[in-house]
């Protein structure tokens, strides 16, 4: 199964609060962390919405 990588980039405050437990969810709390996730279409839905704080790579 294909994996991506998707990485913190801006910070969560002042964020709406359902982008912050999407970051949340996605294992993201600090900028500069990231976590390895399965691509699938439940984790593309997560990144497209907060995709204005993530940068994503192939893993």
């Amino acid at each position: 199964m294909a994996k991506v990588k998707v990485t913190l980039v801006k910070s969560l405050n002042g964020r709406h609060k359902t982008h912050i437990a999407t970051a949340n969810s996605l294992g993201l709390r600090k900028i500069g962390d990231w976590n390895v996730q399965p691509d699938n279409e439940q984790t593309r839905g997560k990144i497209a919405q907060i995709c204005y704080l993530v940068k994503v790579e192939e893993a």
